[in-house]
């Protein structure tokens, strides 16, 4: 006799507990991130003139991360973030008989913006695109001497991921970045598969 009482009830409840989870993509957060980065550059502009080479490097890349989210309609958020990410054993060196280049990422910072989609309560769909920056040291030596120069690369980047929420305050992500260093001259490209994981205020 109950049991026109009960089935609404358990679908009212279904229903207010999908809310709750979508809203966990709501507010302020920080987090910390890992993975893979490929820098695969082609002559590129430094402060000590164009660089000849031509090479792709592997590396790991980690760093941290904080933003914030808005789930501004159902299921739709936007959010901003920024980044900081240093890489290990990712220079590029290019030796010939006249010298030695050398370039020596020393950190990287991004700030994007992103938009999602919750396919599932627990579950963000995004992509993600705006301002890159990678901070970079320039040696050149050759029979006139050694050159150096520092200077930050200016860039934009694009890529997409998916988030889920893992427990309660905590998500864990895996994304790809694609970025564009080149505007100094020459090709500087950036790839990067990165796996994080975020607090939740």
């Amino acid at each position: 006799m109950y049991s026109k009482f009960l089935i609404p009830a358990l679908a009212a409840v279904a229903a207010i507990s999908g809310a709750a989870h979508a809203q966990d993509f709501n507010g302020p957060f920080v987090g910390a991130q890992a993975g893979w980065n490929k820098s695969d550059v082609r002559d590129p502009g430094t402060g000590v003139g164009i660089t000849q080479i031509d090479q792709s490097r592997d590396s790991f890349v980690g760093g941290v991360f904080a933003g914030y989210d808005r789930e501004i309609a159902p299921s739709i958020v936007l959010g901003g973030q920024a980044d900081f990410n240093i890489g290990a054993s990712d220079d590029i060196t290019q030796r010939t008989a006249l010298g030695a280049t050398r370039l020596d990422p020393k950190w990287g910072f991004d700030l994007t913006a992103r938009a999602g989609y919750i396919v599932a309560p627990k579950t963000l769909v995004y992509l993600r695109g705006g301002y890159a920056n990678e901070r970079v040291r320039t040696s050149v030596s050759n029979a006139s001497g050694i050159r150096t120069d520092s200077a930050n690369r200016d860039g934009w980047t694009v890529g997409g991921g998916v988030e889920r929420i893992v427990w309660n305050k905590v998500s864990a992500r895996l994304e790809y970045r694609y970025a564009d260093l080149g505007s100094q001259g020459g090709k500087w490209d950036r790839h990067q598969v990165l796996i994080g994981a975020a607090y939740r205020f």
